[in-house]
């Protein structure tokens, strides 16, 4: 009864012994956890624990007491180390269960379940600081010395079916034994114990509507021993898999995928406007042939309406998605809109419907009744979330959520979790409890930040700022290899997933890298395009790109200047602006814009005619977008003074002109950064404050604008440039 290393189909087979055999034993069980994490088929993200029962040397009496070393409260498999494990005396927690039938009955659930968790505490070995999980009972109690505990779609679709006791038997040969559904806690555990003590070969247990447990007395046997219950599982399934007549078979048809992207261009920021009534969400989309043959089927109505199985799957998901009434091949945007906020304002209704009826006398107050996930025939799901990692762990969530349902109607008939114990489980006082935990979010958290001119200079300094309070950071630039350089700094500090034009763009992370040719309508509608796809929409766009050509003797060539100089720096941020605006209106969210202009506009020079008028022009246009953006966006500028470090207006030819304009000692051979330092110096001189003028002085002075601190401020061109009088207006 079990599989070679090469016959697995369902599941990846990854130990390797040669690295294994190496580690000590704390290392093993965070490898093996490794290796069933990386597989999202075993577990999905967050989901799962694994334990092992190790002798350690007590650090007070020096003698060896056995350890439960299990994955803590919160921790990924796939990227769980050492610290995210939580180290438990074993004794003591056997210890804590006369604690536990001490506590009184509440009436529905042990009053002792919740407090039994506050009480590990006292179970931590060497102090370990790590949270311990819910499930640290479960692995206590079962009397072998490693313990996996899983959620794959596979096993979840036998606990999700009418009959999964019976199933349970029939699938895995007596070696798996069943319990029915149990909220995760100390008395779920007992029952567990009591199975395992009276079923002494049982290789594991199903948990109905949940998952498995299993073990072995060896650390890659139990490895094993997981994946030949998910393979089991799933080649059963695949056996009885009904194809074409999947979720009772076909009723609509996809769009085509152009048809699909221009559908979704305009609804998109209309959706996110519509479901952020209380706080904005970020979007993530899922247009793949898994989801559309969900959504387009006979039956994806009925099963939705079911709502969710698996507890780990409806704390992200809720109780069910909103699934929109839509034909696909005849309904256009408008019906596309009309019924999304018809069903939008029925799920709220629903919602707080189901909150009403099931909530407890001491139950946290109801949070935002919008769903999280939509699905719409014909297009796919849209997934919601703070931010987009929880958008994109959403979607995946309800993707498995989806393979559940396959499986379990390929077998049997799926059922979901009775209604009153998916809200004990939704609004379970721990559940809450780590909801107060987190930190407070950030100035721009759940805002979407489109920086152009991000590759480099002001523009890259700006993209590090708002990134810095939170902000999805969209990194645009005329140059894509600049921009993905400041997105990869960006996605290296705050999380994985940076994206980029046709590589997977909606499952892309904090931060993504976009080309644009401001002066090319189609190029900014394009980048817009990529940016709703991301995210679902913009809140706030930040130009800085901008170009400086200095004139010379030919007219002609002057003439060019002229035309390049007004096509970037004035004609660009109307053209930015001009389409963002067709977005904000669609989502009536306010938004804030900048441009940056210069110090020059007010100040006449010799030698850059067409830079000085063509940012005289552009703080005008400032002053015109404020009214025409008005009121959903402020519309601001910022003019810096000549900011040298780092800029793309200041090559080294160009650094090193001005340095022999002006009589500054330099040599050849130093570095362009130390002959722009000399330069910036020489500036900062002219200044009242004598100090030189950065592109952090302006990434500051950009994120303040957006910030919400000057909401009441628009039409504004602030100068950051050290105290430049001549640029003092008049």
């Amino acid at each position: 009864m079990s599989y070679q290393p090469d016959e697995y189909k369902h599941v990846k087979y990854l130990w390797d012994d040669k690295v294994a055999d190496k580690l000590d034993p704390v290392e093993n069980l965070v490898y093996r956890s490794n290796k069933l994490g990386e597989d999202q088929r075993i577990t999905n993200t967050g989901g799962g624990n694994t334990s092992a029962k190790l002798i350690e040397k007590d650090p007070l009496t020096g003698e060896q007491v056995e350890v439960l070393w299990v994955k803590g409260s919160g921790g990924d498999l796939r990227t769980s180390k050492k610290e995210n494990f939580s180290s438990l005396y074993s004794g003591k927690l056997h210890a804590l269960d006369k604690v536990y039938q001490n506590y009184p009955d509440k009436g529905y659930k042990s009053a002792g379940e919740d407090r039994m968790v506050g009480m590990f505490t006292h179970c931590n070995f060497c102090l370990n600081p790590r949270a311990s999980s819910i499930d640290t009972p479960l692995h206590s109690m079962i009397a072998e010395k490693h313990v996996d505990h899983l959620h794959p779609n596979a096993v979840i679709s036998v606990a999700s079916c009418k009959d999964q006791e019976k199933l349970t038997q029939e699938i895995w040969g007596g070696k798996l034994a069943y319990v029915p559904w149990m909220r995760p806690g100390w008395e779920a555990a007992k029952v567990c114990e009591d199975t395992y003590e009276k079923n002494p070969d049982i290789w594991g247990i199903l948990l109905g509507q949940h998952g498995h447990t299993n073990w072995a007395s060896e650390s890659k046997s139990c490895y094993e021993t997981s994946l030949w219950v998910i393979e089991t599982a799933a080649r059963y399934i695949e056996q009885h898999d009904k194809g074409d007549a999947t979720f009772g078979g076909q009723k609509y048809r996809s769009l085509s995928d152009s048809a699909r992207d221009e559908l979704l261009r305009a609804f998109l920021p209309v959706a996110r406007g519509l479901i952020s009534e209380k706080v904005k969400f970020i979007g993530t989309l899922q247009t793949d042939e898994t989801t559309l043959r969900f959504v387009n089927s006979v039956d994806a109505q009925r099963l939705a309406e079911l709502g969710t199985s698996c507890p780990d799957h409806f704390l992200r998901t809720k109780i069910k998605p909103l699934y929109v009434n839509f034909d696909p091949q005849q309904d256009n945007l408008e019906t596309l809109i009309s019924r999304f906020k018809e069903g939008l304002q029925q799920y709220r209704a629903d919602y707080t419907a189901y909150y009403e009826s099931c909530k407890r006398a001491d139950s946290p107050a109801m949070r935002d009744p919008s769903p999280t996930v939509v699905l719409i025939p014909g297009v796919g799901m849209i997934a919601w979330g703070k931010n987009k990692s929880e958008s994109r762990v959403t979607a995946e969530f309800y993707n498995c959520a989806i393979e559940v349902m396959r499986g379990a109607e390929a077998i049997s008939e799926y059922t979901a979790l009775p209604v009153q114990e998916a809200f004990d489980i939704e609004y379970w006082a721990l559940e809450e409890a780590k909801l107060q935990r987190m930190p407070k979010e950030a100035t721009l958290a759940r805002n979407v930040v489109v920086v152009v001119g991000a590759g480099d200079g002001i523009g890259k300094a700006v993209a590090h700022r708002v990134a810095k309070e939170g902000a999805h950071v969209v990194c645009a630039d005329l140059k894509l290899e600049t921009a993905e350089k400041t997105a990869a700094e960006l996605t290296a500090v705050y999380g994985q997933g940076i994206g980029v034009a046709g590589s997977g763009i909606s499952s892309c992370g904090p931060a993504i890298a976009l080309q644009v040719d401001i002066t090319n309508r189609k190029s900014v509608q394009e980048m817009f395009t990529q940016v709703i796809f991301a995210y679902g929409g913009i809140d706030n766009v930040i130009v800085t790109a901008g170009v400086f050509l200095a004139e010379g003797a030919d007219a002609e060539q002057n003439d060019k200047i002229f035309d390049i100089s007004f096509g970037v720096n004035v004609k660009g941020g109307y053209i930015v602006a001009s389409e963002a605006q067709g977005i904000w209106n669609k989502q009536n969210l306010n938004g804030a814009m900048v441009l940056t202009t210069s110090v020059n506009a007010a100040v006449s020079k010799k030698g850059s005619l067409a830079y000085d008028t063509s940012k005289a022009a552009a703080n005008h246009l400032v002053r015109e977008l404020a009214v025409t953006l008005s009121p959903l966006v402020n519309v601001n500028a910022l003019a810096p003074a000549t900011v040298v470090q780092g800029s793309n207006m200041f090559p080294r030819d160009r650094v090193i002109s001005s340095l022999a304009k002006y009589d500054i000692a330099f040599d050849e051979s130093e570095s362009t950064e130390s002959l722009r330092s000399k330069l910036a110096n020489f500036y900062a001189q002219r200044t009242l404050t004598k100090k030189p003028i950065t592109p952090d002085d302006q990434a500051e002075a950009a994120y303040l604008l957006i910030s919400g601190q000057l909401s009441k401020t628009t039409g504004q061109v602030i100068s950051v440039d050290g105290g430049l009088h001549e640029a003092f207006l008049r």
